[in-house]
């Protein structure tokens, strides 16, 4: 490898930590133990992990030399290693890699571990599909990378930028212990409701913030995620690609709701068994979620099958999503960030760490609560005793 290449690979760099903007300070660049060697970030299509790592890069090394950013789509690496490429950079007084686009390179794990082991100086930092198996089931990189999951906008980064408000996360003990004085301390700087339905609608997701159209975007990134985080890294044939695209527009039409696999097999003509595999790699691309009792998992069948967000349940344009279903499934969601979901007790929907259990509603469909039971109530600013705010859980992360 002559200078020249790397040279230019710095340009790039350059030219893309000059550009970067990212208007929300993610979460996860404060929790990342940035001292280990070797790091994965994971997160859905559309997330944002390729301006995290630049962000990064920006805030921690400016134009330093020691840090390089690749995108591993380079035709460079078509014919040249990683552990090649990775020699030279720590001769020239390289440091940190941060590298986009993992899966674009064939024997990535292999190759991840040869740096780990013959460069003990490097740092390396890495972008990864959700569907890409870091640790289990990884026999090269399992046991030394540390895995983060990088997530689409919460409600309260949503609203710190739309609003130019600055509120901080809070734990759900917090939430539960306090909320009435935490609504009230967010409501008198601004309006959450004002903001809560667009977000539901387009807020997840931060590419709402480009002048593209939303709907037609994410559109493209879903058709991205079936066509390459499944079907290419998960190594499906192509000619199954209109069958898990039914599938999908199935489930966005009968979610959240129960899974009837016989129903489904017949309409889409594949086994039980493809049918619930196709279930398990729409939910490790961060397209479904699945709810299961407590002690269960796959490949048992799941209870309940839900959307990953309510961006999702709105691409779907031929018919508005229920209220309820929207609010079930940003509760589903904000709550599986940090914590274990599982079916809820008599009444309600989830229970958190087999803990307390939760109850998405409206002010009109109040469910009775008891010790370790709440209502997430849609439309309502404050509320009071077990009745809670349910953008208020839009806090946790």
């Amino acid at each position: 490898m002559n200078t020249e290449i790397l040279a230019a690979f710095f340009q790039t760099h350059d030219y893309l930590v000059d550009h970067v903007q990212s208007p929300v300070h993610r979460v996860l660049m404060d929790e990342i133990d940035w001292s280990h060697r070797l790091i994965g970030i994971k997160g859905s299509r559309g997330v944002g992990k390729t301006t995290f790592l630049l962000q990064y890069a920006k805030e921690r090394f400016g134009h330093d030399r020691r840090c390089l950013y690749v995108n591993l789509n380079s035709f460079y690496f078509t014919q040249h290693s990683l552990v090649d490429f990775a020699a030279h950079f720590v001769q020239q007084g390289g440091r940190t890699l941060l590298l986009d686009q993992m899966f674009k390179y064939d024997h990535w794990a292999v190759d991840l571990r040869a740096c780990y082991d013959r460069y003990p100086m490097l740092h390396i930092v890495f972008s990864a599909s959700p569907v890409m198996r870091l640790i289990d089931g990884n026999e090269h990189i399992g046991n030394i990378v540390r895995s983060y999951n990088l997530r689409g906008f919460s409600f309260r980064e949503y609203l710190n930028l739309q609003s130019g408000s600055s509120f901080e996360m809070f734990t759900l003990d917090e939430l539960l212990r306090n909320h009435e004085q935490l609504s009230r301390h967010v409501c008198n700087q601004t309006k959450p409701l004002w903001y809560f339905q667009d977000y539901l609608e387009h807020g997840y997701y931060p590419f709402f913030l480009e002048h593209r159209n939303f709907m037609e975007t994410l559109l493209k990134t879903m058709n991205m995620m079936i066509e390459v985080d499944i079907l290419l890294i998960k190594q499906i044939d192509l000619k199954y690609l209109s069958k898990i695209r039914t599938l999908l527009h199935i489930m966005m039409n009968q979610t959240p709701g129960g899974l009837n696999v016989s129903q489904l097999s017949q309409t889409i003509d594949v086994s039980r068994a493809t049918v619930m595999n196709y279930i398990k790699c729409l939910q490790d691309a961060r397209m479904l979620n699945l709810l299961y009792p407590q002690g269960n998992v796959y490949p048992k069948k799941p209870s309940r099958v839900y959307m990953h967000n309510t961006n999702l349940m709105y691409a779907l344009q031929t018919c508005q999503p229920d209220t309820l279903s929207v609010m079930e499934t940003f509760l589903y969601n904000a709550l599986h960030a940090r914590h274990k979901v599982n079916v809820g007790g008599k009444g309600m929907d989830f229970m958190i760490d087999g803990r307390d259990h939760f109850h998405a509603c409206t002010p009109d469909t109040l469910a009775r609560t008891t010790f370790r039971t709440y209502n997430a109530v849609s439309d309502i600013e404050q509320g009071e005793k077990h009745n809670i705010p349910i953008w208020l859980f839009g806090f946790l992360y």
